[in-house]
């Protein structure tokens, strides 16, 4: 280095040049360094992007399932109205033919008219009776939402 009129050394040409190569290839490497960091990062970004559609997806999914299953739900337990309906049908069927049958037990079969002549007016009750009991059930979970 030569001296300077102030009494410093000031760098040579070639030392200038040197110093020169060294400032651009530091500017270089800080530039690939900022462009790796810029693509890391778009990657990342591309990555959660992709992880927030997947996700979106599958709540999507969920919630359909969720969907079918309260639908089939409601159904099942619209099914479930209509047997009980069904069932408490049955169940006063069934007392009224145990009430029926205990009082023929009670009078030994003779009912308490049979010692006068049958009425026509029996006959057609009886038969109403009849036609009465062999009813199908007719339960509809419309006719039953409590």
């Amino acid at each position: 280095m030569e001296p300077s009129s102030s009494g410093t050394t000031s760098p040579s040409g070639s030392e200038e040049s040197l110093m020169e190569q060294r400032k651009r290839k530091r500017m270089l490497s800080n530039r690939e360094s900022a462009r790796r960091s810029r693509m890391k990062k778009q990657k990342l970004l591309d990555d959660l992007t992709a992880q927030v559609n997947q996700l979106k997806k599958e709540n999507n999914e969920i919630l359909t399932s969720v969907s079918i299953t309260t639908q089939h739900y409601l159904t099942v337990e619209a099914e479930n109205s209509v047997l009980r309906a069904q069932l408490d049908e049955l169940n006063h069927r069934l007392e009224s033919l145990s009430d029926i049958i205990e009082f023929l037990d009670n009078t030994n079969g003779i009912c308490p008219n049979s010692l006068s002549s049958p009425e026509p007016d029996d006959f057609l009750v009886n038969q109403m009776n009849m036609f009465y009991v062999n009813q199908p059930l007719m339960a509809s979970s419309d006719a039953l939402l409590y």
